[in-house]
């Protein structure tokens, strides 16, 4: 029986970009060793035909507040009973008009989750913990929308210290009513991660950009254990297509109710279902 999943995190607005920043491709041929077809741009079918697959029911489309995905949006278009959007871009240096724009967005489109990534924010000064970041969480909180934040050493050559997870520990505290989930790992900072994961019950970790058979012991552990609701299945996609890290997910040493959370329960719960 093919297993159900939702894939929380694709990126089809790579293939807008018509020559992509130098970064990237370096992040592309260095150190995600990735092919150069990652930034082609994406065809409807061809995705769906590889989520169906993999038994991959939804996806969660990057989108993008300062430059809106026409390919992700015209994706939701066609095809709502498949997609949904995560929307980043919010100016927290600026940011009224952007949370009055993404509460707009959110009310008008699929939007399943917002998303900032700190190391890309005024050169990596701003960690999660900073009073920046405030008027985003109240308003996430106030409208039921989960907020995801990159964790852990990024890819690019830039900054990677304010995405240590223990910034999230002080915002768990002044923020308990906001749905608030830690994306691409927590590379090398794991074990802080699982230990925030305990503490806060608001808190998520959703596994993008990694590799499953590449997961530290230590997260398999807790997956088996305390952590069976809180752990979230994602590819990158097309940095790491779902041929590849669906199969080893269900590849991994879990019971099968914990698999079915990692792969599709928990998303469901945390995303989806608006009313928990």
């Amino acid at each position: 029986m093919t297993q159900r999943v939702i894939d929380c995190l694709v990126n089809v607005h790579f293939g807008e970009t018509e020559v992509q920043p130098q970064f990237m491709t370096k992040v592309r041929d260095d150190y995600f060793k990735g092919p150069k077809s990652m930034f082609d741009p994406v065809d409807l079918g061809e995705l769906l035909d590889e989520m169906d697959s993999q038994g991959v029911e939804k996806a969660v489309l990057m989108d993008n507040l300062g430059k809106p995905s026409v390919t992700a949006r015209k994706f939701v278009d066609a095809r709502p009973d498949r997609f949904a959007l995560a929307m980043g871009g919010v100016n927290l240096l600026k940011p009224i008009p952007s949370l009055r724009e993404l509460t707009a967005i959110a009310a008008d489109l699929p939007v399943v989750y917002t998303v900032v990534g700190p190391s890309f924010w005024g050169d990596g000064q701003y960690p999660p913990s900073d009073a920046v970041y405030y008027p985003l969480y109240t308003k996430c909180a106030e409208i039921g929308l989960p907020l995801c934040v990159n964790t852990g050493i990024p890819g690019p050559p830039i900054p990677g210290e304010v995405q240590n997870p223990i910034h999230l520990d002080r915002v768990c505290v002044r923020f308990p009513e906001l749905k608030l989930c830690m994306i691409h790992g927590a590379d090398p900072w794991w074990d802080i991660a699982i230990r925030l994961l305990i503490k806060y019950s608001n808190l998520r970790l959703m596994t993008s950009a990694w590799s499953p058979k590449r997961l530290p012991e230590s997260l398999i552990h807790y997956m088996r254990t305390r952590g069976q609701n809180k752990v979230i299945f994602a590819s990158d996609w097309p940095v790491l297509r779902q041929s590849r890290v669906v199969p080893e997910a269900t590849a991994l040493d879990l019971p099968p109710d914990v698999l079915d959370n990692y792969l599709y329960n928990n998303a469901q719960q945390f995303f989806f279902d608006r009313e928990q």
